[in-house]
This record gives C-alpha cells, structure tokens and sequence, in this order.
C-alpha cells in the first residue's frame, strides 16, 4: 500500500491552528473539483459490499452519549441522516431533537447553491459558545459541502471548534471517525477523492413509518456546467436490483404506504452494469408487483428518460402519474450552454410521449433564471415553455455560481436586478397555473395518504394525493397513516381543502 492509499484509508488529523498550511494533505486525502479529472472515471474503483457491520471495537461508543443532526438540502441528504442516525443508535447513543443536549453534533450539508453554504456557516458560528461550554461536545461537518476544497479550508482556518470533517462517500466509516475524534481531540479530516461504495445493509433510522426513501444508486455523470453534484457524489453507480427488491418488500412488510427511488440521475440506473442489462423500466416492473400502495421517483433527466420506462409508467396500479421532469431552460441556445445536451423541442417531443402514454400526467420542474449572459428572449423561451408543456408546479431558482464548475468561470453580464425580475415574473407564472391545475379538483373525489395533523392546525389533517398534492381535511387522529377518500371542497394556490367521505383501510375508531 502506498501513502496515498494509506491516507485515503483512514483518517487524517490535523492540528487545529489556522496558521497552519494544510494544503499537503489535500494532495493525498482531498482533491479538489476537476471537470478533467472527473471525467476520467474507470468502473475499477467501485468496490460492492455486501453487507455492512459494526466492528466490535467500537460497541457502545456512544452510551449515554446523545446525538443531533440537522440536514440540509435534497432528499438524498435526508436518507443520509437515517443513515447516519442508524449507525449512531446502532453504537448506543440516543438521539436529541435539541443542539442544547447533544454530545456530538453533525451539520450534513449541501453544496448545490451559495445560500445553502452560507446558512452552513452562520450555524457552525452560532454553535461556537456550545463549544465553549462543553468541550467534551464534537461537532461535525459532513455531506456534499464537505467535497470541497475551498469550503474545508476555510473550515479549517476560521471554524476551529469543528472537530471533524467527512464527505459523502464515507458515512459507512462514521464510528471510525467518532473514534478517531474522542482519541486525537484533534481535527478529523476524511474526505475521499475516490468515487464511492455501494455498501448495502446500513443501518436506517427512516422518518416515520409511512413514507420511506430507497436509494437505488449513488453520483451523476451529467456534468451539467453549473452543478457541483458529479464533483461532491462521485460516478454514477447502481445498487444491484435484488438488494432493492428485498429492501421493499421489507417496507411493505413494516406497513410503509409510500416509497420513493432516490438518486442524483434516477433513470440512468442500470447503465453501470456490464454483466446485465436492467434499467429503471425494469426495475419499476418488478416493484410494481410488491404490495405498497405507492411508488415514486426523483430525480430524472429528459436524456435517459426511454420509452421502455414510460410503457410500463403507463400501466399505473401503484406507480404515480406525477414526475419531476427537470428543464431548467426553455432555450436551446442555454441548454446547450448548460451542457443538459437535449433542445428545447426533443423535451417537448419527450413531454408529448408522456402525455399520449399516460393521459392524466401531472409534470412538475426545476428552472433556472438569470444563466451566465441569458437574453430576454431565451428567458421569454422558458416562459412559453412552461405554458406549453403546462407544469404544475416548479422549483425556480437565480443561478447561483459553484466554485470548481465550468459555468462558474462564464462571464456574466445580467445584472442581479434583471435576474430578480425575471424570477418573479416567472414565480408569478408558476403560482397562476399551480392555482388553474388546483381549480380542477373542486369537487372532485381523490385518495390522500394521511400523513399527519396540519402545521397550522392541530384538529386538520393533512396529506398528498398520488399527484403530490396537499391536502387538508377535517377527520379522526387514527386515520393518519391511512389512504382515504377526500371530496375537494376548496382550492387554494398550493392546497386543497376538503371532507373525508370514505376510508379505504380499516380505521379505528377515536
């Protein structure tokens, strides 16, 4: 074993005095964003195993030991912390809902914009004074912002209260780097240049038992120019269908009602394997036939959307008729920019196949406004693009420049106000046709999955249809958990209001 594997192999402590030049580890243990570099991936460097375990060594590590974890970012994030969860119960520490009483404190991050960063870095100052008060206390920094190079550095030289720092690709060596921290009481560095691990069996503490997240593969091979996420997640890499097909059945078997497919490119699973040919379509099929009432996923790209997967989405039963379609653009010109590598029209041929396939589709988006040197009329090309295709609802967002992209070094020539007021035309469009596509379920009777009281009132309940709409109603505390039948009295912009007419499971009474 050489140094540079020795050092991607374990952990790396470092003095924490910001004076010191850290900057020959990152050689070894760290590497920065390389659109060069990330583009030579080999299919060598991924390493499956098959079922994940505790060492010994490190049993009750965490006894009387408590742990809080604050997430920030995409549904991938939020199944990293049942991950991470699990594996700190499965140690012996109890978890803490308040930073007040925690022992360990981890911050899983997200680098996909600037604002996420920055709110990152307003916490870790607030956690400073807690640190101060409890020395003993570790606090960690973890997820994709932990990927790069520039974030750890200023960690390193302003945040010394920080204790440990690891990246995305190694949450399965949490209890090493636990250990590693309480015996150096020295900075813990472990952020790994390498692609990844498929690790199956990680132990999962899920948030509540109704809705489960299933990851069914890991990274991105897009290289989009504006997204940092192939630098911080790695290589596309797929779990196999067998350990995806056991672990729902096992949700069914707890009683979940709802499981979503996870992954940074979810419909380019499968293109990994070299020994089978098995892509999302198939897997879809194949969970299909378990006995959960429904069945999602995110995200997808329009490039690896085939027509394999839109036959079988067609036959409904327990897959939804929602998808998450992100464009970002409705302008060929910026797409090409963007290197999505579709046009504007082949996403609209791809929208108009959907739609013959599965009539009652509802679609849903991501855009970004105010692209480096975006024209008003590119931009009143994604206006016409969502009428067009007729979205019903979208997550809209300024482009944020991500340090170690392409796009981040694109001279940009829209001023930050002409940005704010394209992205409030565009809100207002988005708000127009989420409260037309609302209208429509005035009187209408939809199956909602309960999922709780309502935030604003603990005497409603509230839960989503198969189409991903909220929707509060009046109705006894048991049914929550439950699918029941919904009479939409009332449509607001983002809400529907209705009566419980019918219970499609059987429900105690109050």
């Amino acid at each position: 074993m050489n140094e540079k594997q020795r050092l991607e192999s374990q952990a790396l402590t470092v003095d924490k005095k910001p004076e010191k030049d850290y900057s020959q580890y990152f050689q070894t243990v760290y590497k920065a964003p390389s659109l060069k570099d990330a583009k030579k991936r080999g299919k060598e460097e991924i390493r499956y195993e098959a079922d994940f375990a505790i060492s010994e060594e490190f049993r009750g590590l965490g006894e009387g030991r408590k742990f809080y974890i604050r997430t920030y970012g995409c549904q991938m994030n939020e199944h990293d912390t049942e991950v991470m969860a699990g594996i700190f119960q499965a140690l012996g520490y109890e978890a803490t809902d308040t930073v007040d009483d925690a022992n360990v404190i981890l911050l899983n991050t997200c680098a996909i914009r600037e604002n996420a960063e920055n709110k990152v870095f307003g916490e870790l100052g607030h956690l400073k004074h807690l640190k101060i008060e409890k020395p003993d206390l570790l606090i960690g920094v973890c997820g994709c912002m932990s990927q790069e190079e520039s974030v750890v550095n200023k960690i390193l030289k302003t945040y010394t209260q920080v204790d440990m720092i690891f990246g995305t690709h190694n949450i399965h060596r949490l209890p090493n780097i636990l250990q590693e921290a309480y015996m150096s009481k020295e900075m813990v560095v472990e952020v790994w240049s390498k692609e990844g691990d498929v690790i199956e069996n990680l132990p999962k503490v899920r948030n509540g038992q109704i809705k489960a997240w299933v990851n069914i593969m890991y990274g991105c091979d897009k290289f989009c120019t504006y997204c940092i996420v192939p630098y911080t997640r790695g290589k596309e890499r797929s779990r196999r269908p067998e350990d995806i097909i056991q672990e729902v059945r096992q949700l069914a078997a707890q009683g979940y009602k709802e499981i979503t497919l996870l992954g940074q490119n979810v419909n380019a699973y499968g293109k990994d394997f070299t020994d089978i040919t098995y892509r999302l379509g198939d897997l879809m099929e194949e969970i299909s036939k378990i006995d959960i009432p429904r069945i999602r996923f995110t995200t997808s790209h329009p490039r690896d959307f085939d027509d394999h997967l839109i036959q079988v989405l067609s036959k409904g039963g327990n897959l939804v008729e929602h998808i998450h379609l992100p464009v970002q653009s409705g302008s060929t010109d910026v797409l090409k920019i963007m290197a999505r590598k579709y046009t504007r029209e082949q996403y609209l041929e791809l929208v108009r196949k959907m739609k013959a396939a599965i009539p009652n589709l509802t679609l849903t988006t991501d855009i970004i406004v105010g692209y480096p040197n975006e024209t008003d009329e590119q931009f009143e090309e994604t206006m016409s693009l969502y009428k067009e295709v007729g979205f019903e609802a979208a997550y809209t967002f300024i482009y944020s420049p991500r340090e170690g992209t392409p796009a981040a070094k694109m001279i940009d020539n829209v001023p930050m106000e002409v940005k704010k007021e394209r992205l409030q035309r565009l809100n207002a469009l988005v708000n127009e046709m989420s409260a037309q596509s609302m209208k429509s379920y005035e009187n209408q009777v939809v199956e909602v999955l309960v999922e709780g009281e309502s935030k604003n009132n603990p005497d409603v309940l509230a839960g989503y249809t198969r189409k991903s709409k909220l929707v509060n109603f009046v109705g006894p505390k048991s049914a929550i958990g439950k699918l029941v039948k919904v009479k939409i009295t009332d449509a607001r912009t983002w809400s529907l209001k209705g009566e419980m007419i019918e219970v499609l499971e059987a429900v105690e009474a109050n």
